[in-house]
């Protein structure tokens, strides 16, 4: 799985909320981000600059972070974003450190691979899921889930109960469907058509 580096800056945190929300108003103005950091003991809150947070936020990419606050580097996932309502800038993020040996649970995006049966029929192609919840060491988890389409005919799906990868364990529900081959309106006629022809 691909990495990326995120430079942060430790943040004290205010006693009295009403300084806490005048503070995190504040940096907002200046280009930075508030984060925190979990899943290791004790939150570590800091701050990131918007720049710094564009290639890993807006990227159907899933990265492992490595994160560097004031110089103390951890393994990190990001966990939980905010965007503003109206301008859609980016208000607060949550990252969870990584423990080495500590399988972490990750939504990984899939990808179709292979011209369906369906399709070469005049079937639609459906991705209905595009990303599946793995558990997993996070050194075995793939940049992409692929799923091969080859056999799938018309009117067919993909379930989650139908598919395997080595060291990971996918945490949706086994009768989710992962794609479909729809039958469109050219495909029925096709097929009717070859019956009428029997």
């Amino acid at each position: 799985m691909k990495t990326i580096e995120v430079k942060g800056t430790a943040r004290t945190i205010a006693e009295r909320s009403s300084e806490q929300s005048k503070t995190l108003k504040q940096l907002r103005k200046n280009g930075q981000v508030p984060c925190v950091l979990y899943g290791a003991g004790e939150n570590v809150h800091f701050t990131v600059t918007a720049d710094g947070l564009r290639n890993l936020v807006y990227t159907p990419n899933v990265y492992i972070v490595d994160l560097d606050i004031d110089g103390k580097s951890v393994k990190a996932l990001m966990k939980d974003i905010q965007f503003h309502p109206v301008k859609d800038s980016i208000l607060h993020v949550d990252f969870y450190q990584i423990t080495e040996g500590k399988p972490i649970v990750i939504e990984v995006p899939v990808q179709l691979e292979g011209l369906a049966e369906g399709v070469r029929a005049g079937g639609k192609m459906v991705l209905q899921t595009r990303k599946l919840k793995v558990k997993a060491d996070y050194k075995v988890i793939p940049d992409r889930l692929v799923v091969n389409v080859t056999d799938l005919g018309l009117g067919k799906t993909i379930q989650v109960g139908e598919l395997s990868y080595e060291g990971l364990e996918l945490l949706n529900a086994k009768d989710a469907v992962v794609c479909a081959v729809k039958l469109t309106r050219a495909a029925r006629g096709l097929a009717a058509a070859a019956n009428a022809n029997k």
